[in-house]
């Protein structure tokens, strides 16, 4: 990690040091938050309770402040060009929709059912195995947006996948929960759902949008001049993900301490989905002769998760202080560190993918 974040021009990494020990920062940024929510409580609740529609603005927020830079970026004029290379798409809906909740499923109910037999009741297997679903067919929709930018991937592209991704999810998600759930009346939170898909994808782009007409504006027309303002930029954007961090792993500190063994059971499937699914979608990719800056936001669309939605379906299906809403969050926690691993990797393997073809 510490050596793939950066190249060695100087101009082509702004952040650095910082940028090259941005796991250490990851590291340091999960132990504050930690410390900050037991030391802290009363403070942190304040601020776990700013949300709407179970969707956290002051997280929300923050990740604006990471995806900014890179919605700054996108020319909407290549966005035309896109279907001319639907290699990156297919990948990302066939992985995301028809492969991705079975296994996280199949995984899941090997894990409870059968290797921690004895370890847990039934029911709590039960529960664990739910939020597992949950989480499993939710991809992700913003912090892609992330990972993208840390790999140098096609801004434009990494919208469209994301923009259908979404629109996808809309209609599948709830059938999929329910045949994997064996259950009927899945509520989807559909506030949740359309409110997190406008805070993360629609007001950024927009802004973003304004933001490069107004830049090129001011420099007489010349596109050149979004390369050094969104340079500018990045440092914030690393900001905003170690300050993501800190809170979600604040809002959750008292689950960690008081449950460590519980915390790591769960989270040995999500690892070895996460680490699967990547896999599938990367090899894919490289097999299909896509490009490095397509093939890797492609493979991290689903290898992340869009926890905000699975959270509030576990709560709204089986309560707050249920597994299944601890599955989700464990979730959480396990990302950022797992999705860096995988960023360090396609940035390490950036060169396999050169002279291929779309």
């Amino acid at each position: 990690m510490t050596q793939t974040l950066a190249t060695s021009s100087p101009a082509a990494s702004p952040l650095g040091t910082f940028e090259r020990y941005l796991s250490v920062w990851v590291l340091l940024a999960i132990l504050a938050g930690l410390a900050l929510g037991l030391i802290a409580p009363d403070a942190v609740g304040v601020l776990a309770g700013l949300e709407y529609a179970s969707v956290n603005l002051v997280v929300a927020v923050l990740i604006w402040a990471m995806i900014f830079p890179m919605m700054v970026g996108v020319d909407f004029a290549s966005i035309k060009d896109i279907g001319r290379k639907p290699k990156g798409l297919v990948i990302t809906l066939v992985v995301n929709w028809l492969i991705k909740p079975f296994t996280m499923a199949a995984l899941a109910v090997v894990f409870f059912d059968y290797l921690y037999a004895g370890m847990m009741s039934d029911a709590d297997a039960d529960q664990y195995i739910a939020g597992l679903i949950l989480l499993g067919t939710a991809p992700c929709t913003a912090m892609v947006f992330v990972w993208s930018q840390m790999t140098k991937g096609d801004p434009a592209y990494t919208l469209v996948q994301v923009s259908v991704n979404d629109l996808v999810m809309i209609v599948a998600f709830a059938p999929i929960v329910a045949l994997l759930l064996g259950v009927t009346d899945i509520v989807v939170p559909w506030d949740t759902l359309l409110l997190s898909v406008a805070l993360y994808v629609v007001i950024p782009l927009v802004a973003g949008w304004m933001t490069r007409r107004q830049v090129i504006a001011s420099h007489g027309g010349d596109e050149a001049a979004i390369d050094a303002f969104t340079a500018r930029l990045k440092p914030w954007s690393v900001i905003g993900l170690l300050a993501t961090v800190v809170l979600l792993f604040a809002f959750q500190a008292g689950t960690v301490v008081a449950n460590p063994l519980l915390i790591a059971l769960i989270a040995i499937p999500i690892i070895i989905q996460s680490y699967g699914i990547f896999a599938l979608a990367y090899a894919w990719a490289f097999a299909w002769k896509v490009p490095h800056n397509i093939a890797a936001p492609c493979a991290m669309i689903g290898t992340s998760n869009f926890f905000e939605l699975a959270v509030a379906v576990a709560i709204g299906l089986f309560g707050l202080t249920s597994g299944a809403a601890l599955a989700t969050v464990v979730g959480v926690l396990v990302e950022v560190p797992v999705m860096l691993s995988l960023v360090a990797f396609a940035n390490r393997t950036r060169g396999n993918f050169a002279g291929t073809a779309a």
